[in-house]
Order: structure tokens, then sequence, then C-alpha cells
């Protein structure tokens, strides 16, 4: 399915919280993700404000069907999100795309180690696992990953 990637406005706002619980609680389903809205929504402004740009991957009918969080001074890559209804139709793939093209240089994020479909992806996606740490707001394993050209 061809996307369009877009920076992400103001009206994108509430379909990228929805769909961030979504993928969330399909992933994790042991987590409470729909509390934690706020909490994304905060976390969105406070990155935006910190130089970090968010772009939505919009599907052929306008609808947001995933998005990227990354700041392209650093590589990192804090939120990849995409609506479940869309998982394996290549939005995950087209923002990992844009995100490359945002920090051409090197990509690096934190993956949940209990996330084996992310941690493939990210993998088949040219990254390489450098080493290990914990979430802080749930205390699991993690990876950090990087790609670079």
């Amino acid at each position: 399915m061809p996307y369009t990637l877009a920076p992400a406005l103001p009206a994108h706002r509430p379909a990228m919280a929805q769909l961030w619980v979504e993928s969330w609680a399909r992933t994790l389903p042991e987590i409470d993700f729909e509390a934690r809205r706020p909490w994304l929504e905060r976390h969105l402004d406070d990155l935006a404000a910190g130089g970090a740009l968010i772009r939505v991957a919009l599907d052929p009918d306008g609808a947001v069907a995933g998005f990227v969080v990354i700041h392209p001074g650093t590589g990192y890559l804090d939120q990849l999100a995409v609506a479940p209804r869309v998982w394996g139709r290549g939005a995950a793939e087209a923002l990992m795309d844009e995100a490359r093209r945002i920090s051409p240089a090197l990509v690096t994020l934190d993956v949940n180690q209990d996330n084996p479909r992310a941690v493939r992806f990210y993998e088949k996606m040219g990254l390489a696992v450098v080493s290990e740490g914990e979430n802080p707001m749930s205390g699991r394993r993690t990876f950090r990953m990087e790609w670079r050209p």
C-alpha cells in the first residue's frame, strides 16, 4: 500500500494516540496503555519542543496509518507506531525510511526485549543490538539498537 509521509499536524494527534494505544495493547496486553495516553500527548509535545521531528504515514484515504518521532541531531528514534489495521503492509518500512532520511548518519533506539516482533523488524531494517538496558517506565529489559550506513 502506498503511503504519503508528512509532518504531523495537531489534527493528526487523536489518531496518532489511538493507534499508539491499539498497537501497544496488542503487543503487551498486560499493560494499560489507555491509561498512558495522557503521557504520550505530553511526551510528543516535549519531544517536539526539544527538536524531534514527528512524521505521519497517511494511507490512500488520508487516514493516519502510523507515525515516527526522531531527533535529527542525535538520531534517536523515540517512537515508531503503526495502526494494527495496516500491520504488514509497508507503513513501518516507510516510516523507517523517513527516519533514515531525516538522520542519514545514525538511527538509534531502545526496544523492549519482550517485543520480538519489533526486534525482528528492526533487525530486518539493518539495525543491530549494541547494548542492553531497562525501560524506566515499565522496568522491562530493553535492547539499544543502531543503524549506520
